[in-house]
């Protein structure tokens, strides 16, 4: 697909539901007591993903329309052993997150793959945990396939998370629904609290402190009744960058999620100079939600420091763009996480905006970025199958001088199947 330069970006548009809410309200809907009601569910090749597994798993669900669904849950311990192995596709929320309820159905044995990015991914990260509360789970070589055979009551525990993981995190929190006491995830750095704030809404105790998160044993099952689902903040993240970066650009992006965790990204470019301004702030679904105004702007370097890294893993690509035409040089520090996604996203960035004349490095967990406040020349990029560097590749081609030439545009299905449409309705060329 060819991207090319444009002018500007304007207008007003909406973004689909956020991704990981979605999956989080299929999950715990699957094992809802109810019906659960879900409003806004951000359809996407990783979300069908968690749709099919949740049926696997004999949940039954109604499509209403795109974005409304009604799950019939089977109780806690309800989940059916499925014929075949679960196919998460490139979904890693599905395949972390499930087997946090897979391993409470007692009697039952279930396996999860998905595609080769998938596993290629570590899986140990959630598998250890698992076992220290009496879990039976395998891993094939720290990786998928996964096979789990569900256990009676678990065991609760104190979980210091060795990296900042949100998936992680909910996978522990989700088995201490299962558990014989209170179980406690400690974090080395605050991460997205989705998982937290759906439990809370099912009636399951949840303790938060600064650094640490605890639930209590669901024992009298919990009920989700309705899940409103906002805008996926990371499918704004590209307009707010390319907006942020023509000049003579207005948009307004709405009913966007805004939960803290989430929007580091926004911190980071105010504090460079970009102008963003939040309208209509309210609470949907107990996350915060706002719309979203951009304005072009001039930028000036900055660092982003490990502890940040978590609010803004997703969007650090982006991040790297924004920095490429900022005054000055921007550094990330503690992104070795972003070694573990799709794709190596320190290399693919790397060598994505380097072809395009952008002054780059990397190391081991650090990005570098010699900033000029002027178009970048273009070229090409490879997606190499990660939807997030494809989305990079069009908001790179519409702010260089001569567009991008990106291979595997295809991969946006993974979380924002309509990007390149919604972009074209604003792209002033």
């Amino acid at each position: 697909m060819r991207i090319e330069p444009a002018g500007a970006l304007v207008g007003h548009i909406a973004v689909p539901g956020d991704k990981s809410i979605s999956h989080r309200a299929l999950l715990l809907g699957a094992v809802g007591d109810g019906e659960t009601a879900i409003e806004g569910f951000g359809r996407s090749a990783d979300t069908e993903a968690t749709l099919a597994a949740v049926r696997a798993l004999g949940a039954a669900v109604e499509e209403h329309d795109v974005d409304r669904l009604e799950v019939q849950g089977r109780g806690l311990r309800g989940l059916d052993e499925p014929d075949a192995p679960i196919d998460c596709g490139n979904a890693g929320t599905l395949a972390r997150l499930a087997p946090g309820l897979l391993v409470g159905q007692e009697g039952r044995t279930f396996e999860l793959t998905g595609d080769a990015s998938l596993r290629a991914r570590p899986m140990d990260r959630v598998a250890d945990p698992l076992r220290r509360m009496g879990a039976d789970v395998e891993t094939t070589d720290g990786r998928a396939p996964v096979r789990i055979r569900g256990v009676g009551t678990l065991r609760a525990v104190d979980y210091e998370l060795p990296v900042a993981s949100a998936q992680v995190k909910s996978a522990v929190l989700l088995a201490g629904l299962f558990a014989g006491g209170r179980t406690t995830v400690v974090e080395p750095a605050p991460t997205r609290d989705h998982t937290e704030r759906m439990l809370e809404a099912a009636g399951v105790g949840v303790i938060r402190r600064p650094t640490s998160v605890s639930v209590e044993p669901a024992r009298a099952g919990l009920r989700l009744g309705r899940v409103e689902i906002p805008g996926d903040f990371s499918a704004a993240a590209p307009f707010v960058v390319a907006a942020t970066l023509l000049p003579g650009s207005e948009v307004t992006i709405h009913a966007v999620g805004l939960n803290p965790r989430r929007i580091g990204l926004v911190d980071v470019l105010e504090r460079m100079g970009a102008r963003i301004a939040v309208y209509n702030r309210r609470v949907v679904g107990n996350e915060p939600v706002g719309d979203l105004e951009v304005r072009s702007a001039e930028l000036v370097a900055t660092t982003i420091e490990p502890r940040e890294v978590p609010q803004l893993v997703d969007e650090l690509p982006l991040f790297a763009l924004a920095a490429a035409l900022a005054r000055g040089e921007s550094v990330v520090r503690g992104a070795q996480e972003l070694r573990v996604k799709e794709t190596d996203r320190i290399e693919t960035v790397t060598t994505s905006l380097r072809g395009l004349g952008v002054r780059i490095r990397s190391a081991k967990d650090q990005i570098r970025v010699r900033g000029v406040p002027t178009r970048p020349k273009g070229g090409g990029v490879d997606a190499a199958g990660d939807h997030r560097i494809a989305m990079l590749g069009a908001v790179a081609g519409l702010v260089s001088r001569e567009g991008v030439e990106l291979q595997g545009a295809e991969a946006v299905a993974v979380s924002f199947p309509g990007f390149f449409e919604l972009l074209d309705t604003i792209a002033q060329r």
